[in-house]
C-alpha cells in the first residue's frame, strides 16, 4: 500500500511541494479517494472549477452553506465533485424560506 501512496504523492510534486500531512486539501482528497489517482484528479479539478465559479458569480452565502452540507463527508471532509455540481445547479434554491414557507417546518413559523 505504501508504494501506491508514495507514487500518488509524487505526482503532486512541483515547485512548492508540501508533504500531504501539512497540506490539508491534498490529505482530505486523498482520504476521500482512498489515494486512487483518477479520483484525486477528478476531485482536484472539481475543486478548482468550484472556486472559479464562486469567485466569478458570487452565489449567495445560503447556497454555499447548503452545498457544503450536501457535499459533507464527515467532519472536515468535502466531496468537491458534489459541491461543484450543487453550487452550479440552478434548481437548488438559495433560500428555501423564500418559497412561501412550504419548506419551513411548522415549529419555525
Amino acid at each position: 500500500m505504501f508504494p501506491q501512496v508514495a507514487s500518488v504523492l509524487l505526482q503532486f510534486a512541483g515547485a512548492a511541494f508540501r508533504p500531504p500531512l501539512y497540506d490539508g486539501v491534498t490529505l482530505n482528497i486523498g482520504v476521500n479517494c482512498h489515494w486512487e489517482r483518477q479520483c484525486m484528479e477528478r476531485q482536484q479539478r472539481a475543486m478548482r472549477n468550484a472556486i472559479k465559479y464562486v469567485s466569478k458569480y458570487h452565489p449567495p452565502p445560503s447556497r454555499i452553506q447548503q452545498c457544503n452540507r450536501n457535499a459533507s463527508r464527515g467532519r472536515g471532509r468535502v466531496d468537491w465533485v458534489g459541491f461543484n455540481n450543487c453550487v452550479r445547479n440552478p434548481r437548488i434554491l438559495s433560500n428555501p424560506r423564500q418559497v412561501g414557507g412550504r419548506h419551513e417546518p411548522s415549529r419555525w413559523r
